[in-house]
């Protein structure tokens, strides 16, 4: 059954989602909104819809064109009035990242979903990549026994301009949401508590503290440590970052976008200083659709009877909440729990 989509949101990101909304034969583009009518105008010429089905208010887009979900990929900041609006005018939501501007707008969020009992999701692109789908799946079949310690490292030096050389918290706030999921997603661990420093780097051309260093202690007693920068110039790591994830029985690694890899105890293997090893046998296998692309046909595949998408909001608020107790711990300089 084909699907008519209201995309809202017509910049750069938006328009990379009406790319995928309009490849994807599952799915039919019925309108597009922004605040700026000349943006909704100018992209709904370019993807193929007539002047009528370009608005600037999100009430009368769904009453005119009474679509099957929206897809909200506005500004941080109003993820929560259009993603209330859609539900409670009986609209599923996907909606992009960061789920809110802040944990009192997600868990308002979160309070029309139960109300309405309307699916809202959020897509965490980075979940619908081969090698991250493949080291979680490592994970949870025991590849390494049991998991105990996680590791990421991002290190970028990105000259961005505009507004995140002036926000107060870049990384962590408008990048670290990924990597933190990201843990989530190969460890299926949930955030206890964390303490987190942030810091400006001399040199640094960023306003805000654009570097941090931060522990999660996560349930089932997993350590998971990050550490990040976005003006550290040369031997980039990947965007996806570098992480080590260490269990009782061996480790996995993955750095550079390259396929994972890694090490276990070999059972029955001789005693010694260092325990006999041997090497986890990885396959990569290619995912049909990545990135967005991904998290849109879980949501399609939930309205067939499908499983609720990964990023389903009573999940998704977890990823968020580790976001702000961090910036929290950070700038209380101390441990604080985390709280959905």
């Amino acid at each position: 059954m084909i699907r008519n989509i209201l995309v809202v949101g017509c910049g750069v990101m938006g328009r990379t989602w009406l790319k995928a909304i309009t490849e994807n034969p599952r799915v039919k583009l019925a309108g597009v909104v922004d605040v700026r009518l000349e943006a909704a105008q100018s992209a709904a010429k370019d993807f193929g819809l007539a002047p009528g089905q370009a608005f600037t208010d999100l009430r009368q887009a769904i009453t005119a064109v009474r679509p099957d979900f929206i897809c909200d990929i506005t500004i941080p900041e109003a993820h929560c009035p259009s993603t209330v609006t859609a539900l409670k005018m009986g609209v599923p939501v996907l909606g992009e990242k960061p789920l809110a501007a802040s944990m009192a707008q997600a868990r308002t969020m979160l309070k029309a979903a139960d109300q309405t009992k309307i699916l809202y999701a959020v897509s965490q692109s980075r979940r619908y990549n081969p090698n991250h789908r493949t080291i979680a799946d490592l994970v949870r079949t025991g590849a390494i026994g049991r998991p105990t310690t996680i590791n990421c490292d991002f290190y970028i030096g990105a000259h961005f301009g505009g507004f995140r050389d002036t926000m107060e918290s870049p990384l962590i706030l408008d990048m670290a949401i990924h990597h933190f999921d990201l843990c989530r997603m190969i460890t299926a661990a949930d955030p206890v508590a964390v303490y987190a420093h942030e810091f400006n780097p001399a040199g640094s051309w960023y306003q805000g503290k654009v570097a941090a260093s931060v522990i999660f202690e996560m349930s089932d007693g997993l350590v998971f440590t990050y550490r990040g920068s976005w003006c550290a110039e040369g031997c980039h790591t990947s965007w996806n970052g570098d992480w080590r994830v260490i269990g009782d029985r061996g480790t996995l690694l993955m750095a550079g976008d390259k396929a994972p890899l890694g090490r276990r105890v070999k059972a029955g293997g001789k005693p010694g200083f260092h325990a006999e090893l041997e090497d986890i046998p990885v396959t990569v296998a290619p995912l049909k659709d990545n990135e967005i692309r991904g998290a849109l046909q879980e949501f399609l595949d939930a309205f067939d009877g499908g499983p609720k998408p990964q990023g389903e909001v009573h999940d998704n608020i977890k990823s968020l909440a580790m976001v702000f107790a961090a910036i929290a711990s950070a700038r209380a300089g101390r441990r604080i729990p985390v709280k959905c």
